[in-house]
C-alpha cells in the first residue's frame, strides 16, 4: 500500500483519492483480472479502505471501477470450492456483513457509479450506497444471478433489495436470476439515473454526492408487499410458480429464499442474518457444487469462441425454411445484416413474418424492431453471397442438392468468409469437395427452436482447416450461442445421444407404459421435458430423419412407428398432433397417466441408454474430452444441470456404489 496525504492511497486492488471538495473516490481495479470480483484479498483491502474513511470522513463518496466492462461481477466463485465447512463459510459471510454495514453507515452521501457488470456481491455493495447511476451501454448488466449457482444473495442483498425496490420486484429478480440493462434497472428502481457516455457518469456521480441525492422509496405496492399478510400470499404464489420450473429436491435455493421472505421479509436485518445461516448450507450442497461446475463448463464453451478474432457483420443464409429463416432472424436480432435466399419470394415471406415476431418479442421498442427488419433482406438472386462474411446453407436434406449449391458458390465467395452447412444428417466429406477448397467447409448445426436453444455444434472433419473451425466457434459465440466443436460423425453429439433415449421411450411405450409416465419419470430425474414431449417438439419427421441417418434399416419397430405417424401427417407440435394432441403450444396430458408407475425405475430405464451413448461418443472422439461432452449435453439437451453433466453424474454414482 502506498499513501500520500493529498494523492490518496493505492492498494493492490483498490485506489482511494480525495478531490478538492473532499469527495472521496473509491475505485476498484482488481490486478491481473479482466473482471472485478469480491474475493478474499479484495474484501480485505476494502476493509482497510473503509477504516481509512472512518478515520478521515469525506464530504461524500463515489464507488466506481477502473475497468470499462466490469463494475463488480460478484463474489469470486473460485473460492467457493475451497472449503466444505459451512461454519467457516458462515464466519466469512458474517465478516462481509459487518464490513458492508460499516460502509453503509459512513456519515456522508454515497453514490455508486456503475459501468459494466454489476452482479451479485457487486450489486449488494452498490445497494449500500444512497444513490446509484449507471452507464447505458450493452456491457452494463445488473442483477442477482446467484440462483443459477444454487444459492441466493449472501452479502446483504436479500434484505437491502427488499428495502430498495419492494418485495415483489426484489424477489422476482432473485428467484429468476434475470439480468437487467441500465434502463431496465432504472425502471424497477435498482438505479436512480442513467447516462450515456463515460465522462458524464463521473459528472453525474459527483453531482449526486454534492447534492446529497437519496434513493426514492418503493411505491405503495412495493412497500405493502413486505407486510406480513401480503408476504404469506406472495410466498404461496412464488412457490407455485417456482415449482412449475424447478423441483425443491433438485433446486432448494429458491424455496429457502421464499421461506425466508415469508418469515423475515418485514425486516432488513432479519433477512441479512438469515443469509448467514442459509447460504453456507446451500453453498456446501451437492446441487450448488454441481451448478458451479456447470458455470465452469459454460465458461469453457465461451473460451472456444475466443480462439479466433474473426468478425462477421454480413450473413447470407440459403434456405428460408424453418431452420434457415430462424437462423437468419436470430442473426439479425443480434445486430447483424442478413440476406435470406430461396427459390421464390413466396418461400421467403413466411420467414420474414416469423422474424418480425421474434424482433417484437426480443427488441420490444418499435424503432429497434424497424431497424432489425431493415437489416433482413430477401435475396432470391443470391447477390448477398459475394459481400457475406458468413454463408450458411440450410436447404432440405438432400446430398445432391446441397452439392450443386456449393458448386454454385465457386468463385463468388470472399477468402475470409465462413462457409457452413446446417445439415444434421449428411457427412461433411460428402459435401466439402463441391467447394474449390474442401478444407474450408464447416458445419454450424443449430437446434430448433433457434431463439431458445443455446448450443451450436461446430462440425469438423479430419481434413477441415482448424482455423475455419475456430472462426465458426467465434461467430457462434458472437451471436450469443455456446460453440461446441464436434467431429463429423453421424448424428454429431446431441442427436446421437438423444436417439437411444427416445428409442428407449418408444420401446417402453409400445410395451404398455403411458407416455405421461415416461415424461413424468424423466422430469422427476431432472430433465426439462420428457422424451415423448421432446420427440413431439423436435418433430417426428426430424426424428425419423435422424434415426435413418444413425441406424438405417436397423431401427426396426421404432422407425415403422414414426414413419406411419409422419405419413398420417402427425408431425408433433408443429402439426398439432404427434404422440400428444397440442393446443395453444402445450401438449394435452392425462393427469392420471403417470399413476401406478415406478418413476424411479422408469427414469433409470430411460437414462441408462443415454449415459451409455455419452460414453460411446467420448470413446469415439466425437468431442475432445468429458467436460466438453457434459457441456454439450447440458446446453444441447437440457440434461439436469443440478447433476453436473451426464458423465460427471455417472462417475458420482459409481463412487457412491463403490462406498456402499
Amino acid at each position: 500500500m502506498a499513501a500520500d496525504a493529498d494523492a490518496g492511497v493505492d492498494w493492490r486492488h483498490w485506489r482511494l483519492n480525495w478531490d478538492l471538495d473532499n469527495v472521496a473516490w473509491l475505485t476498484i481495479d482488481q490486478r491481473g483480472e479482466r473482471a472485478n470480483t469480491l474475493g478474499t484479498q479484495v474484501v480485505r483491502e476494502l476493509d482497510q479502505a473503509v477504516t481509512l474513511l472512518e478515520q478521515r470522513p469525506p464530504s461524500g463518496l463515489v464507488l466506481m471501477s477502473a475497468k470499462p466492462d466490469s463494475f463488480i461481477a460478484g463474489a469470486d466463485i473460485r473460492e467457493f470450492d475451497a472449503t466444505d465447512d459451512a461454519a467457516a463459510l458462515r464466519a466469512q459471510i458474517e465478516l462481509v456483513h459487518a464490513l458492508f454495514e460499516r460502509f453503509e453507515i459512513l456519515p456522508c452521501p454515497k453514490v455508486a457509479a456503475i459501468d459494466g457488470a454489476c452482479l451479485g456481491g457487486g450489486l449488494e455493495l452498490a445497494l449500500c450506497c444512497d444513490w446509484r447511476v449507471a452507464l447505458d451501454r450493452d456491457a452494463t448488466r445488473i442483477g442477482f444471478p446467484e440462483v443459477n449457482l444454487g444459492i441466493y444473495p449472501g452479502f446483504g442483498g436479500s434484505g437491502r433489495s427488499l428495502r430498495t425496490i419492494g418485495g415483489l420486484k426484489a424477489m422476482e429478480l432473485m428467484l429468476t436470476g434475470r439480468l437487467l440493462s441500465a434502463t431496465q434497472a432504472l425502471s424497477v428502481g435498482l438505479v436512480d439515473a442513467v447516462t450515456d457516455w463515460h465522462g458524464s457518469l463521473r459528472w453525474a456521480a459527483r453531482n449526486g454526492v454534492l447534492k446529497a441525492h437519496k434513493h426514492r422509496k418503493p411505491n405503495l405496492v412495493g412497500r405493502l408487499s413486505t407486510i406480513g399478510p401480503a408476504r404469506n400470499l406472495l410466498a404461496r404464489q412464488m412457490r407455485k410458480q417456482t415449482r412449475s420450473k424447478a423441483r425443491p429436491e433438485h433446486y432448494p435455493a429458491p424455496y429457502r429464499l421464499i421461506d425466508t421472505f415469508e418469515h423475515h421479509g418485514g425486516s432488513v436485518g432479519a433477512m441479512i442474518r438469515a443469509e448467514a445461516e442459509n447460504v453456507p448450507e446451500l453453498l456446501t450442497s451437492t446441487t450448488s457444487r454441481n451448478l458451479r461446475r456447470v458455470y465452469r463448463l459454460m465458461e469453457r464453451l465461451k473460451a472456444e469462441g475466443k480462439k479466433s478474432d474473426f468478425e462477421g457483420h454480413r450473413v447470407h443464409v440459403i434456405g428460408a425454411g424453418v431452420m434457415g429463416g430462424d437462423i437468419a432472424a436470430w442473426c439479425v436480432a443480434r445486430g447483424l445484416e442478413v440476406t435470406l435466399q430461396d427459390r421464390e419470394m413466396k418461400l421467403i415471406e413466411p420467414a420474414i413474418a416469423r422474424a418480425k415476431k421474434l424482433f417484437q418479442r426480443r427488441l420490444k421498442r418499435p424503432a429497434a424492431v424497424a431497424a432489425a427488419q431493415a437489416r433482413l433482406l430477401p435475396d432470391v438472386e443470391g447477390q448477398g453471397v459475394q459481400q457475406a462474411d458468413v454463408i450458411i446453407e440450410a436447404i432440405f436434406e438432400n446430398r445432391d442438392a446441397k452439392r450443386e449449391l456449393f458448386k454454385g458458390l465457386r468463385g463468388r465467395i470472399a477468402d475470409h468468409a465462413i462457409v457452413a452447412t446446417n445439415t444434421s444428417a449428411i457427412p461433411l466429406a460428402d459435401l466439402a469437395d463441391a467447394l474449390e477448397d474442401p478444407s474450408r467447409l464447416i458445419g454450424l448445426h443449430f437446434f430448433n427452436p433457434v431463439a431458445s436453444m443455446p448450443l451450436v455444434e461446430v462440425v469438423h472433419d479430419v481434413d477441415t482447416d482448424a482455423a475455419r473451425v475456430a472462426d465458426g466457434a467465434s461467430f457462434a459465440t458472437a451471436i450469443g450461442k455456446y460453440a461446441l466443436p464436434v467431429k463429423a460423425t453421424p448424428g454429431f453429439l446431441v442427436n446421437r445421444v438423444l436417439v437411444p433415449y427416445m428409442r428407449a421411450a418408444m420401446h417402453l411405450h409400445r410395451n404398455g407404459v403411458s407416455k405421461e409416465a415416461l415424461d413424468a419419470a424423466a422430469e422427476h430425474f431432472g430433465m426439462p421435458v420428457g422424451p415423448v414431449e421432446l420427440i413431439d417438439t423436435v418433430g417426428l419427421d426430424v426424428g425419423l430423419g435422424v434415426i435413418d441417418t444413425l441406424l438405417g434399416k436397423d431401427a426396426g419397430e421404432d422407425r415403422k412407428l414414426l414413419e406411419s405417424m409422419v405419413t398420417e401427417g402427425r408431425l408433433g407440435k408443429k402439426s398439432g398432433e404427434g404422440f400428444y394432441v397440442w393446443r395453444k403450444g402445450e401438449p394435452s396430458k392425462d393427469r392420471q397417466g403417470a399413476d401406478g408407475h415406478d418413476l424411479f425405475e422408469l427414469a433409470r430405464a430411460l437414462i441408462e441408454p443415454y449415459l451409455d451413448e455419452c460414453q460411446a461418443c467420448l470413446d469415439d472422439g466425437v468431442v475432445e474430452d468429458s467436460d466438453l461432452l457434459d457441456a454439450g449435453l447440458i446446453f444441447g439437451t437440457g440434461f439436469a444441470p443440478f447433476r453436473g453433466g451426464p458423465l460427471w453424474y455417472r462417475r458420482q454414482q459409481k463412487r457412491v456404489e463403490d462406498r456402499e
